[in-house]
């Protein structure tokens, strides 16, 4: 006696690893709770922004609300595309040349508002690269300073216990 069912048997479906890395602050109650400075952290793989730009804003866009802009520093890309493809939406990209801000993405959404995400250069080491993440996600001073403390190289590597070892960015 066999038996039948109406569901299909399982089948493997494979399993793809999101390829933004991407850290972002907790997200605030409402808008106007939203603290100022950065929301997150961005690392690129590589400098081809069109590639880079299209699996950010696909990550993002249902977390936030439909991304309609996004602006850059020409500075840190060679190539600015006008506007991507995001989850069946065009995004135009524009961008701002304030020396002050090279290392900062703004992504804008009509419904949700702005967000500024620190860019860490693709080239950037995994353990500076971590570090920074980690800093550009920390709701407080004191969290900052948690995390200049744990970076910091013992006494015995040269550098004196009392004198702040700086964040570096990048080679």
């Amino acid at each position: 006696m066999s038996t039948t069912t109406d569901q299909p048997p399982p089948r493997a479906v494979p399993f793809r690893s999101p390829t933004t890395r991407l850290a972002l602050k907790p997200v605030a109650p409402s808008p106007t709770a939203r603290p100022a400075g950065l929301d997150g952290a961005w690392w690129p793989r590589s400098r081809d922004l069109a590639h880079e730009l299209t699996a950010l804003a696909d990550v993002l866009d249902p977390l936030w609300g439909r991304i309609t802009r996004i602006a850059v520093n020409p500075l840190q890309w060679p190539i600015i595309p006008r506007r991507i493809v995001v989850n069946g939406h065009v995004v135009k990209v524009d961008w701002f040349t304030s020396p002050f801000e090279q290392h900062k993405i703004l992504l804008l959404s009509y419904t949700a508002g702005r967000w500024d995400l620190l860019v860490i250069p693709p080239e950037t080491d995994a353990v500076a690269a971590a570090r920074l993440m980690t800093a550009a996600t920390a709701p407080t001073a004191s969290d900052l300073m948690a995390v200049d403390r744990a970076g910091r190289p013992s006494p015995s590597h040269g550098y004196d216990e009392g004198r702040p070892m700086p964040l570096v960015a990048g080679k």
